[in-house]
């Protein structure tokens, strides 16, 4: 049992990196969105390659740019700072995506009905349009955070202290070296089994109330 406990340790971490990635995407995928769907065309122009080439990255890849590249010049950047950082980019761009198909679920006659009651178009986007696009998007956004909890393991691969860190440590030492990979399995299902239960409910609870 105290492999267990061991590996128990790496969970604080895990769920830090999950948090602050999260945190970072559901905010900054607002103005890339908004840039995406915008009027101006130099914004949607430059926008779009930008979403593309953030998710067409290995996460991998951008923990090392920040961590081994960007580290390099800024030794105050810790491996859980490049690891929340990294994900947290790759989250906004993935979180405008989410946005903008909310945003197109939407019907058009919700712009029209608004602008018959003479709502200027910043107060029918935050009062009438985005309440409805969050609802819609909860789901998705609920499952990607599931996935998000999956890809911090990688974090482990720069020094950050999570489940799977402890994990791979641990076997190492171990006379039975799949053990804590095991342990590190039933945990992370714990924790993304009643999340994804939960992304199930709430996209059954959306479905048909989408306005028409």
């Amino acid at each position: 049992m105290s492999t267990f406990t061991d590996v128990l340790q790496g969970v604080p971490a895990t769920l830090g990196i999950t948090a602050g990635a999260l945190a970072i995407g559901i905010v900054g995928g607002i103005p890339l969105v908004l840039a995406r769907v915008g009027r101006f065309v130099a914004l949607r122009v430059v926008c779009r390659p930008l979403i593309d080439l953030v998710r067409g990255i290995p996460p991998i890849v951008w923990l090392f740019i920040l961590y081994f590249g960007i580290g390099t010049y800024a030794p105050s950047l810790t491996a859980m700072t490049a690891a929340v950082l990294g994900l947290g980019l790759i989250s906004a761009a993935y979180f405008a995506e989410i946005y903008r198909g909310g945003l197109n679920a939407i019907k058009a006659g919700q712009w029209e009905a608004a602008s018959a009651l003479a709502l200027s178009r910043s107060t029918t986007l935050w009062s009438v349009i985005m309440p409805q696009v969050a609802r819609v998007c909860l789901p998705a956004a609920v499952t990607y955070g599931v996935s998000l909890l999956k890809d911090s393991s990688i974090a482990y691969v720069i020094g950050v202290t999570e489940i799977l860190y402890y994990a791979n440590d641990i076997s190492t030492r171990e006379s039975n070296p799949v053990g804590p990979y095991l342990w590190a399995t039933l945990i992370y299902l714990a924790i993304t089994i009643p999340c994804t239960m939960a992304a199930r409910y709430l996209g059954a609870r959306v479905a048909g109330r989408v306005a028409r």
